[in-house]
């Protein structure tokens, strides 16, 4: 599961990648986006044509809430239960998304603490995790 990843591809090179025909999204590069932080998003415009790049907050808000809750830690969803669990049923059948990425990070347990390794694809361009 993801807990930091990083996004600094501009958002025209984003636009070309995931067919994106406008992008009206002001952004700067960011190298450790964290959980509840506003990221940037491509998902489907309200006609269902066409796809646009917008700026989310990172993290599942219940439909029971009333609002972001620190209590709940919804910022990753396991694939196996998506579609069941009641938290993110509808989230997943009607409000999906592609969050662009540019590398993601993953930390290895040493004798000195926790050190974060930086994972991304070897030609550098941007790839997609599934949001919700």
């Amino acid at each position: 599961m993801c807990g930091r990843f990083a996004q600094y591809a501009d958002p025209e090179t984003l636009a070309a990648h995931f067919e994106v025909e406008t992008t009206a999204v002001d952004a700067r590069p960011r190298y450790n986006v964290a959980p509840t932080q506003p990221v940037l998003a491509v998902r489907l415009a309200e006609d269902q044509q066409r796809r646009e790049l917008v700026r989310l907050r990172w993290g599942l808000v219940p439909f029971w809430s009333k609002g972001p809750d620190n209590r709940y830690s919804m910022i990753n969803a396991r694939a196996e239960t998506v579609a069941s669990k009641p938290a993110y049923r509808a989230a997943f059948a009607q409000r999906r998304c592609l969050i662009p990425a540019d590398a993601f990070y993953e930390w290895q347990h040493g004798k000195d603490g926790k050190q974060p390794y930086a994972i991304r694809r070897k030609d550098q361009a941007p790839f997609a995790m599934a949001g919700l």
